[in-house]
C-alpha cells in the first residue's frame, strides 16, 4: 500500500481563509481543472517520518522550503486508487506565480516510444476552501473540512 504525505499551506486573506493547492503536470492533466489538483504531497519509502518526508515534498513540489513550525496534524485520507495521504495544515505565504515543481517522465505520447519530461505542479493557486473542494481530487476534500474545523473560516 502505497503512502503519500504532504503541506496544507493556508493563510488568512481579506476574504478570509485560503489554502495553496497545485493543479497536476502532465499531459493526462493538462485540459482538465475540476478534481485535477491536489495538495502537494508525494510518496513515503518505508521507514521514513510522515512530516519529514512532507516537508521535502513540498519544497520538491513548489521550490520554495516548508513553513517553520508549528504543523496542525490533519490525519490520513484514503484515495479511489487505495493510496493513503497524510496531511499537516501551516500557516504560511508563498507567491503562487513563482512555483517550480520537480518534474517526471514518461512516455507520451502512449504507445510512441518518446519520453516527455512534465512538472510535477504545473501551477498553483490560492484559493477560499469552497473552490478548492471543487478542484481538488474528491478524496482530498475531508482535509479542507478538517483544516476549517480547526482554524475556522473566516478573517
Amino acid at each position: 500500500m502505497k503512502t503519500s504525505a504532504g503541506i496544507l499551506l493556508y493563510r488568512r486573506g481579506e476574504t478570509g481563509l485560503e489554502v495553496l493547492i497545485g493543479h497536476m503536470g502532465g499531459p493526462y492533466w493538462e485540459h482538465r481543472d475540476e478534481s485535477a489538483w491536489s495538495i502537494p504531497k508525494g510518496e513515503m519509502r518505508e521507514g521514513e517520518n510522515t512530516l519529514e518526508v512532507a516537508k521535502r515534498e513540498f519544497e520538491e513540489e513548489l521550490g520554495s522550503p516548508p513553513p517553520e513550525e508549528p504543523y496542525l496534524e490533519l490525519g490520513e485520507v484514503r484515495q479511489a486508487s487505495g493510496k493513503r495521504v497524510v496531511v499537516f495544515a501551516a500557516q504560511g505565504n508563498l507567491d503562487a506565480e513563482s512555483i517550480r515543481s520537480n518534474s517526471f517522465e514518461m512516455e507520451w505520447p502512449r504507445g510512441s516510444g518518446q519520453l516527455g519530461e512534465f512538472p510535477e505542479i504545473d501551477r498553483a493557486a490560492w484559493l477560499a476552501p469552497a473552490e478548492a473542494r471543487e478542484k481538488l481530487i474528491p478524496a482530498q476534500a475531508p482535509f479542507l473540512d478538517r483544516l476549517e474545523s480547526a482554524v475556522g473560516s473566516s478573517t
